[in-house]
Parts: C-alpha cells; sequence; structure tokens
C-alpha cells in the first residue's frame, strides 16, 4: 500500500478529528468503534513508527520502530546483530501502531498478531548488516477512538 494515497479520516472543516461511520463498523464498548480488517490495513500504512511487542526470556518487550505495509505483511528493519532480530524468528508477535488527538482524545489504533520472518537484508559479510522481519498478519484488530 501507498502511503501517499490513503485519505486522512482527519480532515475535518474544523482541524479536528472526523470518526464517523466511514471510518468505525459498530460500537463494541463505550468510546471504541471496531474497524473492519481492510480500513485497519489502510489506517496502519499511514503510520511512520509502531511499536514490536514480543518475549525475550519470558519477559515482555516492546520496541518502537520505523516500519511498512508491504507485501505479506508489515516489515521492519533491524541491525542483524540485534536483540530483536535474535528474539522473533520464528515467533508470534505484536505489532501496534496508532494516531491519536491529544486535544479530545480522538483516533484509532490497530494491532497486528502474527508470525515473525527474519531475512537478510543485505550481503552477510556486511559489517552493517541489516535484516528484514516480517509479520505476517493472522489477525488484525483496529478500532477507533471516539
Amino acid at each position: 500500500m501507498n502511503r501517499d494515497h490513503v485519505p486522512s479520516p482527519r480532515a475535518s472543516a474544523h482541524g479536528s478529528s472526523s470518526h464517523g461511520s466511514s471510518l468505525c463498523d459498530r460500537t463494541d464498548l463505550p468510546g471504541l468503534r471496531e474497524l473492519d480488517r481492510k480500513r485497519s490495513l489502510e489506517l496502519l500504512s499511514r503510520a511512520a513508527v509502531g511499536r514490536v511487542v514480543y518475549t525475550v526470556h519470558a519477559l515482555p518487550a516492546v520496541l518502537p520502530v520505523s516500519f511498512r505495509l508491504g507485501p505479506g505483511g508489515v516489515l521492519v528493519s533491524a541491525p542483524a546483530d540485534s536483540e530483536l532480530a535474535r528474539a522473533v524468528d520464528g515467533a508470534v508477535i505484536a505489532f501496534e501502531a496508532d494516531e491519536v488527538d491529544g486535544r479530545d482524545g480522538s483516533g484509532w489504533f490497530v494491532t497486528v498478531l502474527g508470525r515473525a520472518q527474519v531475512r537478510p537484508a543485505g550481503t552477510a559479510t556486511d559489517p552493517d548488516a541489516t535484516v528484514r522481519i516480517r509479520i505476517r498478519p493472522e489477525l488484525v484488530i483496529g478500532r477507533c477512538l471516539v
């Protein structure tokens, strides 16, 4: 998905967030509305930073990362020798991104759950080698905050 071609739900005549029925499908909890998978992925494609949630020695870890939404899932780059790269290969992990207006609390969040695959991004002999981590979305949960 191309981030430049996803319309912003935040545009309104008064400069505040606009989260009407086109953004949300149904009321789940007071203040939260569920988004379908397609709309959740559209919103996710606009975000620049998200959080990878994984485990290290059976303890939870959360790492903010730059990412992009590409074919087959969420794509993250990391140093090949990083804790993240070592911990997530083949593991089921979570990824979350959001956009919340600090003035009125409106916005959205999307969580992707899936198995991570770690692949070299360059040559193995490169001392600054990076890996590409792909999180295949098995479950996509999107909510808007109203």
